[in-house]
Order: structure tokens, then C-alpha cells, then sequence
């Protein structure tokens, strides 16, 4: 029973983290309210198969798949090309499919040859801290925006909805902090029943729609059509594949260091084989005519929240996701939970992040070195989150999807910085030593 209770939480916490993305891509390409569901299904199937793939495969960790911010930003991206440098929609997303293929195949090469056993050695204490704070601080205007019932058709703050995302937060926080364990242990989804319920009697739950359809529903592969393999999608995608690869080692880094901490043991990941379990995924994605999935770092504060690290209750809750993706009914069900609700949960559960953020650095030696050195990653991925993603569109997509985020930018930075430093003070040593 509470390996049960456990996978649910699990799914509850995957579900919430996910569903914004597929819908907010879907309004992008105008989809119908039929395609979006077909859409949202397909993704979340795509993310329930990936994090076995990872938990069996890869890693070998509990964390959970989620929708790549960067695929999402390369999404936006073409659904702007359609009409341009695509003849329609249909064609933009057909190059998208064919450019998770390719990544998918860049990732295997990656774990092949040994490469990504070789980047890891890059994410140092002071570049983990630099990509967990800037993570926390590019999803804060997120979570503030959709606690406040942003966006919506009036475009103005809804009170009832910013005093039922203010209860949950507080409740949230609460069953966190609980001192009965049980409590405690399944605080995200006691969390996400209580908000739900809550807007239902505040009248601001969304109503459950009708499906129109069977209860089982498998996902179609090859959605919008055969593939396309044009070179700018090829060169995009190599680009991608890269920072995925960045966002993936810092999460496994992240879990590592969570693990450690609540189990007192130390666990460490499988990065070949995550590399390869990561090319399989994006390449399913790309088949199911989906989104590219990225393991997801906010695991490692769902973990510390619960305190529950185990690998089998994460996955079932991962062949939960993939169950419930083929039943049209049961996603109806689930896409009416309330957006702020979400927002709020996970607000509890990014909090505890900048703790482990600070905690990195501290193991440094070097501190002034290291506060240097964050200071610049900082000040250019902070930066970076104030730049119009409109002023980018002249720019090539491959680097519109990394001046766009502040989040790989900065995390970029902080390593070329680190290594830059350390080749100084290599080449100083030298020349000292040769007086």
C-alpha cells in the first residue's frame, strides 16, 4: 500500500510539471481542442515510456522526464517560421520531428564515445550552484505569474484565485513541515487535493470536459506527417542536443548530492548509460510527434520534501503516466486541475532548492574564486531573462535558443569562466616554476 501511495504521489507531482507545456505549444500552432488533447496525451505518454527508459536503463535515478524548456523554445520559434521558411504548420513540425530523430542520434553518439563521462568533470560545486540558482529564479516568474491566475482574458489579477493559490502555498508548506511522518512523506499530492478542492468550492476550478472518444486510446506515430531532415533543423538540433546534454549532467549532479543528503548513502548515476536512454527518448518524441523530454531537476526537491528516494515507487509512477495517457478520460480529468494549484505545489518544492544551491558552493575552497565566478554566470544568465525574445528573431535558431535562456546561457558562462581561470592560474604555476 505504500509503495501505492508513493507511485501516485509520483504521478500527481509528474502531471503537474507537465501539462502546461504540451497546451501552451498547442495554442502556439493553433491546434484544435481535439488535437490539443491528442497532443497533451501524446506527450505525457512519451514522458511516462522516457523516465522508465532512464530509471531501467539510464540513470538508474529517481527523475522524472518533463517537457525540455529548450525543445519548447524551439517549438515556439517554427510555429513563427510557418508560412515563411515553412510552406504550413504541418511542415514546421515535421522538420521538429525529424530534429528530435537527429538529436536523439547525437545523444547515442555523445554515450558512445565517451564524451559525456568527460563533461561531467565540468560541473563543478560552483557551476552547480550557478545553474540550480538561475533555475529557481527563471521559474520564480513563472510560478508568481500562474499563483496570480496570469495569463487569462482579462489580463488583470484575479483576487479569488491569487487568495486560493495563497492558502495552498501556506497549507502546502505546512504538510511539508508536519510532525507525523506519514504526513509529511505524501504532502505534494495531500497538497494537490487539498488546492484542488479548495478552488472547486471558490468556483475557479476549470469544468471537466467530455472526451467524445474510447476509454483507450494508443498514441499515432508520425502525427503531422513524415519527417523532414533539412539541414537548418540538423544544425539546430546538434546545438540542442548539447544543452540538453548540460541540463541532463546537472540534474543527475543535483539528485546525486539530494540522495546523499536524505539517505546518508552515497548514489551515483550511470552517465553513459543516460546518455543512451536520453537518445532513445528523443527520438521517441520525436516519432509520437511529441515533445523532446529532459530529465527535470525539481525531482531533487520533491525528493528532499518527501523524503522518500527509493527508485520503485518513482517507477510506477512513471508506467502511471503511460497508463493514464492512453485513457482520453482520465486526461480530461487531470488537465482540469487548476493551473494556479500546480503552480503553488511546486513553489513548495522549488524552495527547498536554493538551500542545496548554497550548499554547493560552500564546499569550495576557493571562495573567492568561486563568488567570482558566479557573480559573472549570474549577472549574464539573470540578464539574459530580461532580453526580449522578440529583439532575437534575426538571429539563427541555434542561438536564439541559447541568448533566449538565461538559464543555459548562465550555466554556460560560469563553465567557460571556471575553466578560463583555471588555465590562468595553470599557465602562472608554469612560469613560476620554471624561474
Amino acid at each position: 500500500m505504500k509503495l501505492l501511495f508513493s507511485g501516485m504521489q509520483w504521478t500527481a507531482f509528474m502531471l503537474a510539471s507537465s501539462l502546461v507545456a504540451p497546451i501552451a505549444i498547442a495554442e502556439l500552432f493553433g491546434f484544435s481542442s481535439a488535437d490539443t488533447a491528442a497532443f497533451v496525451q501524446r506527450t505525457l505518454f512519451v514522458l511516462g515510456i522516457s523516465g522508465l527508459v532512464q530509471a531501467l536503463f539510464g540513470h538508474r535515478l529517481p527523475i522524472n522526464e518533463g517537457p525540455a524548456g529548450l525543445w519548447w523554445g524551439v517549438f515556439a520559434i517554427y510555429a513563427g517560421f510557418a508560412g515563411t521558411i515553412y510552406s504550413s504548420s504541418a511542415a514546421a513540425l515535421q522538420s521538429l520531428q525529424g530534429g528530435m530523430i537527429v538529436s536523439g542520434i547525437i545523444f547515442i553518439l555523445l554515450a558512445a564515445f565517451g564524451l559525456l563521462n568527460r563533461l561531467v568533470r565540468l560541473f563543478t560545486p560552483t557551476v552547480t550552484f550557478v545553474y540550480l540558482l538561475l533555475l529557481i529564479l527563471q521559474l520564480s516568474g513563472s510560478f508568481m505569474k500562474g499563483m496570480l491566475g496570469l495569463p487569462n482574458e482579462e489580463g488583470i489579477v484575479r483576487p479569488v484565485t491569487m487568495l486560493g493559490s495563497l492558502l495552498t502555498l501556506v497549507f502546502a508548506f505546512y504538510f511539508a513541515a508536519h510532525r507525523i511522518q506519514w504526513i509529511r512523506q505524501y504532502s505534494v499530492m495531500i497538497s494537490l487535493a487539498f488546492g484542488w478542492l479548495l478552488f472547486i468550492l471558490l468556483g475557479e476550478a476549470p469544468a471537466i470536459t467530455a472526451s467524445g472518444g474510447n476509454w483507450l486510446q494508443l498514441p499515432q506515430i508520425f502525427v503531422f506527417g513524415p519527417p523532414l531532415f533539412d539541414s537548418g533543423t540538423m544544425v539546430t538540433a546538434a546545438f540542442i542536443t548539447l544543452l540538453l546534454t548540460a541540463n541532463m549532467i546537472a540534474s543527475i549532479r543535483v539528485m546525486e548530492e539530494v540522495i546523499s543528503h536524505v539517505t546518508a548513502k552515497k548514489q551515483e548515476g550511470h552517465y553513459k548509460g543516460s546518455g543512451f536512454a536520453a537518445g532513445v527518448n528523443q527520438a521517441i518524441g520525436g516519432i509520437f510527434s511529441a515533445i523532446g523530454s529532459v530529465p527535470i531537476s525539481g525531482a531533487a526537491g520533491f525528493i528532499a520534501q518527501t523524503g522518500n528516494a527509493a527508485i520503485r515507487p518513482f517507477i510506477l509512477g512513471s508506467l502511471f503516466v503511460a497508463l493514464l495517457s492512453i485513457c482520453p478520460p482520465a486526461v480530461h480529468v487531470l488537465a482540469s486541475l487548476p493551473a494556479p494549484v500546480g503552480y503553488a505545489v511546486t513553489f513548495v518544492i522549488f524552495s527547498k532548492m536554493a538551500g542545496f544551491a548554497f550548499s554547493e558552493l560552500d564546499k569550495e575552497k576557493d571562495q573567492p574564486r568561486a563568488r567570482l565566478i558566479a557573480g559573472i554566470a549570474l549577472l549574464t544568465g539573470v540578464g539574459a531573462m530580461f532580453v526580449p525574445a522578440s529583439s532575437l528573431v534575426e538571429l539563427p535558431v541555434a542561438a536564439t535558443s541559447i541568448l533566449n535562456n538565461g538559464l543555459i546561457l548562465g550555466t554556460i558562462a560560469a563553465i567557460l569562466v571556471e575553466q578560463f581561470i583555471w588555465l590562468l592560474h595553470r599557465e602562472k604555476r608554469n612560469d613560476h616554476n620554471t624561474e
